[in-house]
């Protein structure tokens, strides 16, 4: 078993188990971590958008060309930006770190 912390808009951390072969959406829904995850993880939509922090970021594998264009519709995409529903939690990323965006924007309701 893992830990993660998740950075609420706000900036208030919150530190969880993060089980091995599960994705952030799966842990932040588990932990009542405000991500919404419209779509339940299909990559249909972009709500379930988190910010990884700089140096967790380089160590993750690239997204995927898919999670590439669902990201260019979120709001404030960063150069770390990445969908929660597409990383699954390993090991190695004990400790992990991701900041929830400021907004997030439901396609599947415009």
């Amino acid at each position: 078993m893992s830990k993660m912390t998740f950075i609420d808009r706000d900036g208030n951390e919150l530190t969880v188990e993060a089980p091995l072969g599960n994705t952030i959406l799966d842990i932040a829904h588990a932990n009542d971590i405000d991500i919404e995850g419209a779509c339940e993880g299909c990559m249909a939509c972009s709500t379930c958008h988190i910010v990884i922090e700089p140096d967790w970021y380089k160590k993750l594998a690239e997204p995927s060309a898919e999670e590439e264009d669902m990201l260019d519709l979120v709001f404030g995409l960063t150069r770390t930006s990445r969908l929660g529903c597409q990383i699954e939690i390993t090991k190695e990323m004990d400790g992990l770190r991701v900041q929830l965006p400021s907004e997030t924007r439901n396609m599947l309701l415009d």
